[in-house]
């Protein structure tokens, strides 16, 4: 019998775990990185999808206004990957984004058609749309 992932908030006793979990994902260009300050700036936005107390996934609310708030830090550990987790994650980020009353929620990902099943889109109402411009090459 499979285990039951839980998605929780996360907690202060978290954060060394959490940046050894992110980690991982760096290393393989997949995310960027994130300085313990970050994780405890984010942490009252942070959820973390746990398996028998280890840590296999995250995703983060940055909130910028009450118009604007962006997903971050999405990340799923290849072993729970296919039960759901990542939508659970979102799912998690979105509702808070609703609770604290923000307008848009955005995702910046290569992941394009998982945020597109969890009803992102690159389109907002009316046609808008995000543009970027990068100012240098590497981070």
């Amino acid at each position: 019998m499979a285990q039951e992932v839980i998605v929780r908030k996360a907690r202060q006793d978290d954060i060394p775990a959490l940046s050894n979990f992110i980690s991982m994902f760096v290393a393989t260009g997949e995310l960027l990185p994130r300085t313990l300050d970050e994780l405890q700036e984010l942490l009252e936005t942070f959820f973390v999808a746990e398996l028998d107390g280890e840590i296999v996934g995250c995703a983060a609310l940055e909130i910028y206004s009450k118009k604007l708030a962006e997903l971050r830090s999405l990340a799923v550990s290849p072993k729970v990957q296919g039960r759901g987790v990542g939508k659970r994650l979102v799912e998690a980020c979105v509702a808070l984004a609703y609770e604290r009353n923000i307008f848009e929620v955005m995702a910046i990902s290569a992941s394009e058609d998982f945020f597109k099943r969890c009803g992102f889109d690159f389109t907002l109402p009316n046609l808008r749309k995000a543009f970027f411009l990068q100012t240098r090459d590497k981070l």
